[in-house]
């Protein structure tokens, strides 16, 4: 029986073959030159103070299903950013999140703090696609990826000026992950097999990790005292979207959240 991360990247295969056919791979890449230059997004978050905030863009998703029906995605990056978002986080699948990379073009013209291209990324293509939009990271996820898959990826984005936030739920996908040589690691709390949620999957992962590697935090994050445990267990990120976006006012949401107050 397939789960829905099979069933996403089924889709995703279908996709980029479609897009191929519309404009090829380096078509995208001669087009680059035109591409603003990159932000970096790692930086952004060793500046902030911990564990710095990537804020999501996220109208939708399988599991919780429409997440924000009055959807604008320039105004919530605004919103975040004049919160304190260190960086942004953009969903760009359109049939199962109801996001769209168009949004990423829009978001990333309209902030100065950097922002990626959060999606189920299986090809090389999808990344080109995310650096012509102006993304500045993008997502890599190890249950989607084999090692020469998931490596030949974080490289070719790394040549492109971008980088890359490699999200893992396994535990045996530590080492596989930490092989890349990717200072940045997330810790999805989330099963995408079953979407079961717990925060302490961050702390069983963290025990495997070195110090030198930046840790992101997803998934299950809603409150302040959240925040607070992950600062102290020594986290330097996290990733938060559906419990912010669900908030009528996301400055405050934001401010509740890190601060543990709407001041």
């Amino acid at each position: 029986m397939s789960t829905i991360l099979d069933q996403i990247i089924e889709q995703k295969h279908r996709e980029i073959s479609a897009s191929r056919y519309q404009i090829s791979l380096e078509d995208l890449e001669r087009q680059l030159v035109d591409a603003p230059a990159p932000r970096g997004f790692l930086r952004a978050l060793k500046s902030a103070s911990a564990p710095a905030l990537i804020a999501e863009v996220k109208k939708a998703s399988p599991s919780a299903g429409l997440i924000r029906p009055n959807f604008d995605p320039v105004l919530i990056a605004r919103e975040y950013q004049s919160s304190g978002a260190a960086c942004l986080s953009i969903l760009t699948d359109e049939k199962f999140f109801q996001g769209h990379l168009d949004y990423l073009r829009q978001v990333r013209k309209s902030v100065s703090i950097p922002v990626m291209r959060k999606e189920f990324i299986i090809d090389r293509y999808q990344i080109a696609e995310a650096r012509l939009a102006g993304a500045d990271c993008v997502l890599l996820i190890a249950e989607c990826l084999d090692d020469t898959l998931m490596q030949d990826l974080y490289n070719y984005a790394q040549q492109l000026g971008m980088d890359v936030l490699i999200e893992l739920y396994d535990l045996p996908n530590v080492s596989r992950v930490l092989a890349t040589g990717t200072e940045l690691l997330g810790i999805n709390n989330r099963d995408l097999r079953t979407f079961r949620t717990s925060l302490e999957h961050t702390f069983l992962v963290k025990q495997q990790v070195p110090n030198s590697v930046l840790l992101v935090s997803e998934s299950g994050i809603a409150t302040n005292s959240d925040i607070q445990r992950l600062r102290a267990g020594g986290i330097g990120a996290v990733l938060v979207g559906e419990s912010l976006m669900r908030q009528p006012d996301i400055s405050m949401a934001v401010r509740q959240l890190m601060q543990g107050s709407a001041d």
